[in-house]
């Protein structure tokens, strides 16, 4: 058995703006497990943001309280957890701290004196990064206990509730929403054919496609084995059945990325919709029963399409 992989030093962004000695404070023996790169001014700063990763920024303001320069690294921190900010300001100007509280809105931040010992800042320095570390590990358990491991989408409970939630939202507001079921054409040959390792493949390629296919406040689930479901807010018919081509067509798009399969081996999949205006439904138990009847329909016709519920009728009408 293998010993357990070190953990990387920790990344420092040392921002000293002022040019007063801050990437000398940082020089010392306190902070050699640590990974430190120097910036003079808050271009290189944005800069180095952009391009870099980092656990911890450590910034000396240009300004006096550094309003500027706070809000600006405010929108360059990331997001969940964000970077956490140590700032280095003059003793006894209560500015930087009242700009600070102002600014920096998400994540964690501290003061330190500008003349505090090489101890101090090197004792902030390590908390900082440890509470982010913690933070960040808090945030990857409750990912993964809300997410499908293979798939990257919600798991069947936490997508029942989202959907629950928007369907919800859309009943009290009269908002239009589409609710979308997918089932992979043919896949139980995939496993007879190849192995369960290609069908896990296959199934995290279909999870990868859905995932590029939607917009930011679209909601996907895998709801088990080889079946999918999406919520599309705010959506109505036309841009429900545009959105459908595109994850038939990002589905199809996947069978050459598989590996381990022969020449020819194809991704198919079959959908059904339902939209709600707001009100033309009871629940969103019948939308369900919906979306499954126009996805059993899809089936019948061959698979390799998506069949909208109110357009049974009038098959030229689905997204084929």
């Amino acid at each position: 058995m293998s010993p357990p992989s070190k953990a990387p030093p920790a990344a420092i962004l040392c921002c000293d703006h002022r040019g007063e000695g801050l990437s000398v404070l940082l020089s010392g023996k306190e902070f050699e497990a640590y990974r430190i790169q120097s910036t003079p001014d808050p271009r290189s700063t944005r800069a180095a943001l952009r391009d870099g990763r980092f656990d911890l920024i450590v910034l000396h303001p240009l300004a006096e309280g550094g309003s500027a320069e706070l809000a600006e690294i405010e929108n360059l921190r990331g997001e969940a957890p964000p970077i956490p900010l140590l700032l280095v300001v003059e003793p006894g100007d209560a500015r930087p701290a009242i700009a600070a509280t102002r600014a920096l809105e998400r994540g964690a931040f501290d003061l330190v004196h500008r003349d505090a010992s090489p101890e101090e800042v090197a004792l902030r320095i390590g908390r900082l990064i440890e509470d982010a570390r913690s933070e960040a590990e808090v945030e990857e358990l409750r990912h993964r206990a809300l997410h499908d491991d293979r798939t990257d989408l919600l798991r069947p409970a936490a997508f029942e509730q989202r959907l629950a939630e928007h369907f919800s939202a859309a009943e009290r507001h009269r908002l239009p929403m589409a609710f979308v079921m997918i089932d992979l054409d043919g896949f139980g040959r995939v496993n007879k054919e190849y192995d369960h390792v290609v069908g896990d493949r296959v199934i995290a390629r279909v999870g990868a496609a859905i995932r590029v296919a939607l917009r930011a406040e679209d909601v996907a689930g895998r709801m088990g084995g080889d079946e999918f479901a999406v919520v599309l807010p705010y959506t109505g018919r036309i841009d429900a059945a545009h959105a459908v081509r595109r994850l038939r067509d990002e589905i199809r798009a996947q069978s050459q990325l598989v590996e381990g399969v022969a020449p020819g081996f194809r991704i198919r999949a079959s959908l059904g919709f339902e939209t709600f205006d707001g009100s033309n439904l009871a629940s969103f138990a019948e939308m369900r029963a919906h979306a499954e009847a126009a996805l059993q329909e899809a089936k019948r016709r061959g698979g390799d399409r998506g069949v909208y519920y109110r357009s049974l009728a009038r098959p030229d009408e689905t997204p084929g």
